[in-house]
């Protein structure tokens, strides 16, 4: 059962990044999920229902995926930070483009229908401690100033390339820019004392 409720969530994720959110409707899904006709509605009785099970399985998803990279990457330089937010922008438009379409029709919808904002609390807070946490390794002096100038312009990127697909698409060099500009390492020298002066004969 659980399976099964989770393959219509899933199929209807994509129809969500694919058609957007008036093609999210119970028959699309059945559609999608390759299931017969009335798969949906059984699981999800009404279209709101629909919705809310699908953000649901969104943040779940979008949690899973972030804990990956998370254990899987971790950037100790403002260089390094910037190859990989770059990695991720040219992932979310090019093979996750589906998925990131889905996820910014969600955020949309999320701020007509409030009851929705509470479920991608908990996944926006993960992924700020994320971010905020890789700032700090890369030597930010303040991640929590540099953390939403770095992804409100990482999200702006994103948005984008995703409403106007360049084929040439490469942020490399406006993120590396950014993140440069922005994070600013510790330094590891000791100030230099000024010299003393001698006195005059």
């Amino acid at each position: 059962m659980s399976n099964r409720r989770e393959q219509l969530l899933d199929a209807a994720i994509s129809v969500l990044g694919e058609r957007g959110m008036r093609g999210l409707t119970h028959r699309a899904v059945d559609a999608a999920a390759e299931l017969p006709d009335g798969s949906a509605s059984n699981h999800f009785r009404t279209r709101d229902a629909l919705l809310n099970a699908v953000v649901e399985r969104f943040a779940a998803r979008e949690r899973a995926g972030w804990d990956e990279v998370a254990a899987r990457v971790c950037p100790t330089t403002p260089q390094e930070l910037a190859h990989a937010l770059t990695a991720f922008a040219q992932d979310a438009t090019g093979p996750h483009r589906t998925l990131t379409l889905a996820r910014y029709a969600i955020l949309v919808e999320a701020g007509i229908h409030p009851s929705l904002r509470a479920q991608l609390t908990d996944t926006g807070a993960r992924v700020n401690a994320w971010f905020t946490n890789w700032l700090r390794i890369a030597g930010s002096t303040d991640p929590g100033r540099d953390a939403p100038i770095i992804m409100n312009h990482w999200t702006g990127v994103v948005l984008h390339q995703l409403a106007n697909p360049d084929p040439a698409f490469d942020p490399s060099a406006q993120i590396s820019a950014l993140v440069t500009t922005v994070v600013r390492p510790r330094s590891t020298d000791a100030p230099a004392k000024p010299a003393k002066r001698g006195r005059t004969p």
